[in-house]
């Protein structure tokens, strides 16, 4: 861990056959030479869990929880069977919250959080760096504003202080037994503002609506790409006699999706975040409505005005700058080929 800590990976890999192995800038790195056998794999992951983490790990196959290193580094752990052997993977939780600015996120989102009520959604793929958006995001709105802000996770992963505004975290497995549970008792707690780790089952999904659209400001994450897939990724969580219904109020409570990727930087060490950028207006209020998503992305490119971006528009403006090269953004776009024409 302290290997983890001083190099600034973002991972590390405990795995029998093999050394340890760190993610740098995206790469596997070994950090030794010294292969790891069955059994100190297994030592190693037993001494990362405690009583209750251990059994759910030999009972289940996997455990998931937040750990405190004493440098005060904080890792999200996954501690889990594989082949019948014990393996680990933590992931390094930074420790300072970052502003807009050094994350990157468009202006247009700040403007979002100081509405009332409605769903934000951020989207992508693991390792995209949502929580880091999520936790600045949360972050403004305690500086800013006199808000309750409940947060449901599993593990919790930033510690948030009071501000201005006031508070809750609730770790999932810990606290509460799980996410609709926490998510029926957050009503009853007096929120103003309600961060969803994951929106991972139906239920979770429905009371995440229903609180936005009655006067709360929800914040939830799925692992998506694009705005449209966001939409119908949604949808496809209920029964099709149900579909209809949801897309009505989703056309109504959902607020903006900001999908995001991480990337290889081109200026030194570190990585760069790309966003898309979904804000929601009354032209593609009608289009969830009338089941036709497929128009969503044309809608956002033509209106950057509003302060709308799609993710090749911002992949091209970061080559633009300098900050990626053409062959990283062709690998992470959407529409290569256009982009590429482009380019």
């Amino acid at each position: 861990m302290d290997d983890v800590c001083a190099r600034h990976a973002s991972d590390l890999h405990i795995n029998p056959g093999r050394p340890p192995v760190a993610r740098l800038q995206g790469q596997l790195v070994n950090l030794s030479e010294q292969v790891i056998d069955n059994a100190a794999s297994e030592a190693m992951c037993r001494e990362l869990c405690n009583e209750k983490q251990w059994l759910e790990t030999e009972e289940i196959g996997s455990t998931d929880f937040g750990l405190q290193h004493a440098s005060g580094d904080r890792f999200r752990v996954s501690v889990f069977r594989q082949r019948g052997r014990y393996s680990a993977v933590l992931r390094l939780i930074p420790s300072e919250l970052l502003s807009f600015e050094q994350i990157g996120v468009p202006e247009s989102i700040r403007e979002l959080l100081k509405r009332p009520r409605g769903l934000i959604l951020v989207t992508g793929p693991t390792g995209s760096g949502k929580s880091t958006t999520l936790a600045s995001m949360i972050d403004w709105i305690n500086q800013n504003q006199d808000r309750h802000i409940i947060t449901i996770e599993d593990p919790i992963e930033y510690y948030h202080e009071h501000k201005t505004g006031l508070v809750t975290q609730r770790e999932v497995g810990t606290d509460v037994p799980d996410f609709p549970e926490a998510m029926r008792r957050a009503l009853r707690q007096d929120p103003d503002v309600i961060l969803l780790g994951e929106m991972r089952d139906l239920e979770t999904i429905s009371a995440a609506i229903t609180a936005a659209e009655t006067g709360h400001l929800v914040f939830g994450t799925l692992h998506t790409t694009g705005s449209a897939r966001t939409v119908n990724r949604i949808v496809d969580a209920f029964p099709a006699n149900q579909q209809e219904q949801i897309r009505a109020q989703l056309s109504v409570a959902l607020l903006a999706v900001l999908s995001q990727v991480l990337m290889p930087s081109a200026v030194g060490r570190g990585r760069e975040a790309a966003f898309e950028v979904m804000i929601m207006t009354s032209a593609i209020s009608n289009l969830i409505r009338k089941n036709e998503t497929n128009k969503i992305q044309s809608t956002i490119q033509t209106s950057r005005r509003r302060g709308m971006l799609t993710l090749d528009d911002f992949l091209l403006d970061l080559v633009k700058d300098g900050r990626i090269t053409g062959d990283t953004a062709l690998e992470y776009a959407q529409d290569s080929s256009d982009l590429e024409a482009r380019l």
